[in-house]
């Protein structure tokens, strides 16, 4: 794959470089998750940071621990975990997010493992890590507990687990489906299936079933006053992420 990137032409350079700038764009296309962003590495630098006695202040925290960010996308996540000092691996299913992310780390001096794969072509080579991020993807997948069972398979004996999602109830519909996509325009409409949004006690549920002991959940709420997000220990009615442990 390494040797492909060095020899595709300056058309398709630019084709990719055109995609990069849209992803990393805060006021493009994908600014919903840039917003959400801030939110949620708050939620995963913190949870990561107590479960493995890192102190968030210090140059590059995260070092000597191997991550894993399963559905990276363009490395919204991915780039700041690097630099934080973990050792990353960004997975993701569709093929064209891969040269996007690699270009635009590349263009940060960054060093980020992208495959093009699924979790289960990782569990099937034997891959293991310290951390394991399943964000924004659990409510695509066709097997719930299938998907949270590879990821389990994947973590270390002690490894975390962050997963954030989508409550299924009147107003996540209200807020994800019809204010998100019929009436912002955030997303196109279908984008989310309400009837496989995960409500917060069936996550914990599918974490057990994964022989993972879940330890924290919380919500991350949209200001639309301040036009933020921010997390929330009582409101988990819409967006949400949770953390888990391998026994």
């Amino acid at each position: 794959m390494e040797a492909a990137t060095k020899t595709i032409d300056p058309a398709e350079v630019a084709k990719f470089e055109a995609m990069a700038a849209e992803w990393w764009d805060p006021n493009g296309k994908f600014k919903p998750l840039h917003m959400l962003n801030p939110c949620r590495l708050d939620y995963i630098t913190t949870q990561i940071a107590t479960q493995f006695g890192r102190d968030l202040k210090a140059p590059r925290p995260f070092e000597g621990l191997r991550l894993l960010d399963i559905g990276c996308g363009g490395g919204l996540l991915a780039e700041p975990m690097a630099r934080l000092g973990a050792t990353v691996v960004g997975a993701d299913a569709a093929p064209k997010n891969i040269p996007v992310a690699k270009l635009h780390a590349e263009q940060s001096g960054l060093t980020i493992d992208y495959r093009n794969c699924a979790a289960e072509d990782l569990a099937a080579a034997g891959e293991r890590f310290d951390v394991v991020l399943a964000m924004e993807i659990i409510e695509h997948v066709a097997d719930t507990q299938g998907f949270t069972n590879t990821c389990a398979s994947l973590m270390t004996p002690g490894g975390l687990m962050v997963m954030s999602t989508l409550n299924r109830n009147p107003k996540s519909y209200m807020m994800a489906i019809f204010g998100a996509e019929r009436v912002m325009r955030w997303l196109p409409v279908g984008t989310h299936d309400w009837s496989k949004f995960i409500t917060p006690d069936e996550l914990y549920g599918l974490m057990r079933g994964a022989s993972l002991d879940p330890i924290d959940r919380k919500g991350m709420v949209f200001n639309p006053l301040g036009w933020s997000w921010s997390l929330s220990s009582r409101d988990l009615s819409v967006n949400y992420a949770a953390a888990a442990v391998k026994r």
